[in-house]
């Protein structure tokens, strides 16, 4: 049987609002490299994955292709493309190119690794663990186990109930899908996207996308503490610190 074709999803279009800094966060250095080239030089060396679309802002894109991937010559990104306002938008562009073929080859049969640019710690170890997962149970998402105690409030922030933490996990990326499942889920998202702001219902992951749409169960995966995404000028700060 021919190994199906494996697609990185990375996405770099947030801003540098919550980080106080006027450049993007994707941007930003870390070690002397911008914050996106470690997620782009982990698609990069692995193993598994076949080709990249980076997802950046629509005013970075002449950006990220001449400074980082013409620069760091990043030859597994086959494109780079606009992003949305929110990441659910950002994710639905991308699957829209893979959708209608708009790459050098054509993936709606393999498998998608969908990833935030601002998790610069992605290891090989944590993609295989993911591949193996969607192979045998068609969605994947990193996870690890919450090490705090996590209350559920009410309203007026009052605690209403503790969950048992052996069942409370934090998410991350990879999260990984069937390429089919995950194009479609989407494309049902867009066609209901108003109905579900009318319900107020968000959609803040790509699992959760999956949850909504279709009846396919969501594995999680043992993914790393140190997997953790850069949002404020402390997780920077921890960032160095594991670089280091």
């Amino acid at each position: 049987m021919d190994r199906k074709r494996c697609t990185a999803i990375v996405l770099a279009a947030g801003s540098g609002s919550r980080m106080k800094s006027a450049v993007a966060k994707q941007f930003m250095q870390l070690g002397g490299r911008p914050l996106i080239w470690y997620a782009l030089n982990a698609v990069e060396q692995s193993q598994i994955i076949d080709d990249c679309i980076l997802v950046t802002g629509a005013e970075d894109i002449a950006f990220a292709r001449r400074e980082i991937v013409e620069k760091y010559q990043f030859h597994k990104v086959d494109t780079v493309i606009a992003g949305g306002g929110e990441r659910y938008a950002s994710v639905a562009n991308a699957m829209r190119v893979m959708a209608q073929g708009n790459m050098r080859v054509q993936n709606t049969d393999g498998y998608v690794f969908i990833h935030d640019g601002a998790r610069p710690f992605l290891t090989e170890s944590i993609i295989q663990k993911t591949y193996e997962a969607v192979q045998r149970y068609h969605a994947c998402a990193a996870a690890v186990l919450s090490k705090d105690t996590v209350k559920l409030a009410d309203k007026d922030g009052f605690a209403v109930q503790t969950p048992d933490r052996g069942s409370v996990w934090n998410i991350q990326t990879p999260q990984v899908f069937d390429a089919e499942l995950i194009i479609e889920a989407y494309r049902s998202l867009q066609e209901n996207m108003e109905n579900l702001k009318q319900r107020g219902i968000t959609v803040t992951d790509d699992a959760g996308v999956v949850e909504l749409f279709t009846d396919i169960r969501v594995k999680l995966v043992e993914g790393s503490y140190k997997n953790i995404k850069i949002t404020t000028p402390e997780d920077l700060m921890i960032a160095e610190t594991f670089l280091s």
